[in-house]
């Protein structure tokens, strides 16, 4: 082309979500579409553009995502989080006044293209919907605020993600077209307390009729038509066409957690409007680590940071299926994933970290066995890893269980403090535990505008107990990692019993299960236990049964058993993956 026409075919940035829609916060990404002309491809977005931008000082952090559902470029641009989407039009030019919200524009265009341009049409849907447009903004500034607070905003880890809640605020808008921000946030709770799910929350009636004249025939969210739409749980459809349900990746866990706090805000808000509370309470931070009695942690590490950087963003995005797995256990109720996840860095690697809550019913001497849900897991991280040539030989899964009061081994220490656990000392670890290393640090994030949103809907307001289970562990064969819950005794004087082992032992190569268990007691003479090269001798409260997690080695005599299962796959070709699962 001569410069005269590379002036004319023009190509536009446009911005969409939280940062269109005028509710973006300090330090939040800013999503971004690329729009070019039809003479320009996916292909070029990601490899001659990818090029350019690497050359740029501006630019840090940049990573491309050909292969994800909506194909995507992240990068940090000037200290400034964008994730910049592509769309090619069949138009010869674009111009700075292009409207994407013509249903024409969607003929001729690829389903990737059609995805990408959903997000500009959804927001631009949103806004034109919504009745008194400063009310929603206040209102979702309050929800947003509050979600991210109680641990339910990240649409990756299966809750839901900003457009879902504008969705959600919108839909409270139109039923209350006269309200003030503060009222919205009150009937908002209100609303979705008593929301028959999977009812699906619609802001319009599909543009289906309109689609269909104009040829068109895109997939749309139908649970008449298509068969996986009925299993969504929390169906939130978007106002555009073709109509998608944006909440796909919630799931039973995720989904009850989130009720559970509409029942709470609006409790707390009912409060607010009687006079007896403010609104400082209902932004109160999430209990999570105070809430549970077991946990599984989930470490990705890695060498280098450019290698970290890609490990985390793939361990992420399959977290949630760990937390579907779980849930598929008998006797697990729930399966709390956090959305706060830290980071730490040594000398040998860079790791982050995520934390799940394990919630169980009352049972009655029953062992549950995690092997195959943490298997299937990890071996699908790896294998994805190696499909989409992202693995790299420094970069390591593991996955642990710990109790409670093992978290201090494991949160950093401002996090452990401010949770509201008493913290005595990090214990440390060697190269050969799957734990990470001393923690120096964590990115806990610090939502801004707190007192301004207080403020303002002060201004425009005038006016389980869950089932108890035991810390106890047992395994009673060899692949298995199990909790045994059992009922209270009603002789108090019966220790409980935890982590005892079988003496059984497997002769699998494959799964490499190590049980040592010696002796009904174990006295006060004993030989102390040697947890990673330190002595420490075991609680005074319960000698019989010492609290020893991820050792190396036990003492004779010691009535502790030790669990360590050892599972390799070969992926492809010669490369083997090793990972080691332990759980005292």
């Amino acid at each position: 082309m001569d410069e005269h026409m590379i002036e004319q075919v023009g190509g536009q940035i446009y911005t969409f979500g939280s940062y269109r829609l005028g509710v973006n916060q300090k330090g939040a990404d800013i999503d971004t579409l690329c729009v070019a002309p039809r003479h320009i491809d996916r292909n070029e977005f990601f490899t001659t553009f990818y090029e350019k931008l690497k050359k740029l000082s501006e630019v840090k952090e940049l990573r491309a995502v050909p292969d994800a559902y909506v194909p995507v470029i992240k990068m940090t641009f000037d200290g400034i989080e964008l994730d910049m989407l592509f769309a090619r039009l069949a138009l010869q030019a674009i111009t700075k006044e292009q409207d994407l919200c013509e249903l024409s524009l969607l003929k001729n265009l690829d389903e990737k293209s059609v995805r990408s341009l959903n997000g500009c049409r959804v927001t631009d849907e949103i806004i034109k919907l919504v009745p008194q447009q400063e009310s929603f903004r206040l209102a979702l500034r309050a929800i947003k605020l509050w979600a991210k607070k109680k641990g339910i905003y990240s649409n990756v880890l299966g809750f839901l993600g900003g457009v879902s809640w504008a969705m959600l605020v919108a839909r409270v808008c139109q039923l209350y077209p006269n309200a003030a921000a503060a009222t919205i946030v009150n009937k908002f709770f209100l609303v979705y307390d008593q929301w028959k799910w999977p009812q699906p929350v619609l802001l319009k009636h599909p543009d289906s009729d309109e689609a269909a004249k104009q040829g068109l025939s895109f997939p749309e969210w139908d649970p008449r038509v298509n068969h996986k739409d009925r299993f969504h749980l929390m169906p939130i459809i978007t106002p555009a066409y073709p109509q998608q349900n944006s909440t796909f990746n919630v799931t039973n866990s995720t989904r009850n957690i989130m009720t559970m706090e509409f029942k709470r805000g609006l409790e707390v808000t009912n409060a607010i409007f009687a006079g007896k509370d403010d609104w400082e309470s209902l932004f109160k931070p999430s209990d999570f680590f105070t809430r549970y009695k077991h946990y599984i942690v989930v470490i990705a590490k890695a060498a280098t940071a450019d290698h970290q950087l890609e490990w985390n963003g793939l361990v992420e995005s399959k977290i949630r299926f760990l937390v579907a797995n779980l849930e598929s256990i008998d006797h697990i109720i729930l399966a709390h994933v956090s959305t706060e996840s830290f980071c730490s860095k040594s000398e040998d690697d860079e790791q982050t970290k995520w934390f799940i809550g394990l919630e169980f019913g009352r049972t009655d001497n029953v062992n549950i066995n995690l092997t195959d849900q943490i298997r299937h897991f990890t071996s699908d991280v790896y294998h994805k890893a190696v499909n989409i040539q992202l693995y790299k030989d420094d970069m390591v899964l593991d996955v642990l269980h710990v109790r409670k009061k093992e978290l201090k081994n494991y949160l950093p220490q401002d996090v452990y403090n401010r949770v509201g656990l008493k913290k005595k000392s990090f214990v440390k670890r060697n190269s050969l535990s799957m734990s990470p290393n001393n923690d120096t640090g964590g990115n806990s994030p610090d939502v801004n505008g707190h007192n301004e949103t207080n403020k303002n809907l002060n201004e425009s307001s005038e006016t389980r107990k869950r089932p108890r289970t035991s810390d106890s562990v047992s395994s009673d064969n060899s692949n298995s990692i199990d909790f045994k819950t059992n009922k209270n005794s009603s002789d108090s004087s019966v220790p409980p019993k935890r982590a005892r082992l079988s003496d059984s032992q497997s002769s699998d190569n494959s799964h490499i299960v190590d049980f040592k268990n010696s002796g009904s007691g174990r006295s006060a003479n004993d030989s102390p236990i040697t947890v990673l090269g330190k002595s420490t001798q075991s609680d005074s409260r319960d000698s019989n049964y010492p609290d020893v997690s991820n050792s190396e080695r036990i003492s004779s005599g010691s009535q502790v058993g030790y669990l360590k299962l050892s599972f390799s796959f070969i992926v492809h070709n010669s490369l083997e993956i090793s990972t080691l699962l332990k759980i005292v």
